[in-house]
């Protein structure tokens, strides 16, 4: 009986851990609107790809050189780290992993693969989004990448 009783504690321990299922329609709108800032970025439009970000001070990247806070500061991270066509290049993502954290906060996990003529980069995201005024938006984005060798 008591074996049962533990066994039943750990297994309503263990389900309350559970990540709740995104709705499609929340599903769906995550993945379109990061493909919107893919189709930004490889439009060369940094504005319009910061546009799946959230538009305040507590929106956090973290990077190689470390966290960077806030809408403005992550913007103009981009505008340094890729000021031109040729430095930005081609960017693809691959989503491994999408999941909900509550009804209003997902995690997503994925690849990203940059084609440039003067040298290729690849690596991996975690990002957090949040649902906002109805919309999700990007509100921490860890990325870390390297140059691919030839």
């Amino acid at each position: 009986m008591r074996t049962l009783l533990s066994f039943l504690v750990i297994l309503f321990a263990l389900s309350g851990c559970a990540s709740p299922e995104l709705s499609e329609p929340d599903r769906e709108n995550i993945i379109k609107n990061f493909m919107l800032t893919q189709d930004a970025w490889n439009n060369g439009d940094l504005e319009k790809f910061m546009e799946g970000y959230l538009n305040s001070d507590k929106l956090v990247f973290v990077g190689s050189a470390g966290p960077t806070y806030g809408y403005d500061a992550t913007l103009e991270r981009y505008k340094k780290g890729y000021p031109d066509l040729e430095t930005m290049g081609k960017l693809e993502f691959e989503i491994l992993d999408l999941y909900g954290i509550d009804k209003n906060t997902a995690i997503m996990i994925g690849k990203f693969y940059l084609t440039r003529e003067i040298e290729d980069m690849s690596g991996h995201y975690t990002l957090i989004w949040q649902k906002v005024k109805g919309n999700w938006v990007i509100i921490s984005d860890h990325s870390s990448g390297e140059t691919i060798e030839d």
